[in-house]
């Protein structure tokens, strides 16, 4: 009796495409090509992996729910949504870090009060300035982050970055880096358990071409 193939859920966009470029390493090959179809998912064509195609910000639902036995996620999504995903390991690709930036150098010390923040980053950004015991008005972005000071809708933005080149274009300043992300492998803790043997060796496999 041929087993069920182990499903896994990838954030779309720059983690599907190293983890593609990760499969093949593997000699995983897929019929169908995700990004140039409307399905969503494939299977590989030796039956062994299923892969789900989502929304960064869902893989752990998918994971959670028991939809997905594994996720591929930026660690910065576990942080913010503050998962109890049984986080497998660190794939080393996808780094980019959590800042904060504004439009003058400043120190962390020098944030005032009750200062206005936009950011999607909304749970990690308030716990950033609790544990800095700086009361802040948080405003809620979902893009296009880095025009909220130029145009004084806020005094300051968290938002992720990559080579803060971004940033420099809209003449802001790194002022703190709140945390670093790479991709993570993360499972279903009771998944884990039960399909245990399955995960490490996709988990073995894969850490031999990260």
């Amino acid at each position: 009796m041929n087993k069920s193939p182990l499903t896994i859920a990838i954030a779309k966009g720059y983690l599907w495409d190293e983890a593609k470029k990760i499969f093949s390493k593997m000699g995983v090959e897929f019929d169908t090509d995700l990004d140039h179809s409307r399905q969503l998912y494939t299977i590989d064509t030796s039956g062994r992996y299923k892969i789900l195609l989502v929304r960064p910000w869902d893989v752990p639902a998918y994971v959670e729910e028991g939809a997905a036995d594994l996720g591929i996620v930026g660690k910065d999504v576990l942080l913010e949504q503050n998962t109890q995903l049984t986080e497998i390991s660190d794939l080393k690709f996808g780094a980019c870090s959590l800042v904060l930036a504004g439009p003058d150098p400043i120190s962390p010390k020098e944030i005032k009060q009750n200062s206005k923040v936009a950011t999607k980053f909304w749970n990690s950004s308030i716990r950033y300035f609790h544990e800095k015991g700086v009361n802040i008005h948080p405003i809620k972005l979902y893009g296009a982050i880095e025009l909220a000071p130029f145009t004084n809708l806020s005094d300051y933005i968290c938002d992720l970055s990559v080579t803060g080149s971004t940033l420099k274009a809209h003449g802001l300043h790194i002022i703190d880096t709140i945390f670093s992300s790479t991709a993570r492998l993360v499972a279903n803790p009771a998944l884990f358990n039960t399909k245990y043997n399955e995960i490490m060796q996709f988990n073995s496999d894969i850490l031999k071409v990260c």
